[in-house]
């Protein structure tokens, strides 16, 4: 064992093997005590735990866990007018998600609700002034084929 005098410091280092943790970044680490793969986890399999119903009109948008760590509150947004079938199946996502994880994740679900339609007119508010600046630019890269697939994509948000 090796140690290391650093100013008002003394760290010991084992040579060989480290534990995980010690490998980390700060930052992860600090992800990690915060549960946000659990996070991740419930975005990415968001469909599968609650079914394709009841995903096609809410979606996670935080948890919140209180400062043990332990009975998350799960908010969800809600596409207004479905408030009432994620009230009642709330349980029903909490066990799914709960039993996901073989341990009480969720204690809670809240709603926050969300209207559709202002994205597609926020979407739609796109002026034929920006679509002719980035024509423009596109006509300045070199690379052939970035060029078009570039300009393909403005014909279709274009149509959208």
């Amino acid at each position: 064992m090796h140690y290391k005098q650093n100013n008002k410091e003394s760290k010991s280092y084992v040579q060989g093997l480290r534990h995980f943790t010690n490998t980390l970044p700060r930052s992860v680490k600090g992800i990690l005590k915060k549960n946000g793969y659990n996070y991740s986890e419930i975005i990415s399999k968001w469909n599968y735990l609650v079914g394709k119903e009841i995903a096609s009109y809410c979606y996670p948008k935080s948890i919140k866990f209180t400062k043990t760590n332990k009975n998350a509150t799960l908010v969800l947004l809600v596409e207004r007018g479905n408030e009432i079938n994620i009230e009642y199946s709330k349980k029903e996502i909490i066990n799914k998600i709960n039993s996901y994880f073989g341990y009480k994740l969720i204690s809670e679900v809240r709603l926050q609700t969300f209207s559709s339609n202002n994205k597609k007119e926020e979407r739609k508010n796109i002026s034929n002034n920006s679509y002719e600046k980035f024509g423009k630019k596109i006509n300045e890269i070199k690379n052939k084929d970035i060029k078009n697939s570039l300009t393909q994509l403005i014909k279709l948000i274009k149509n959208d």
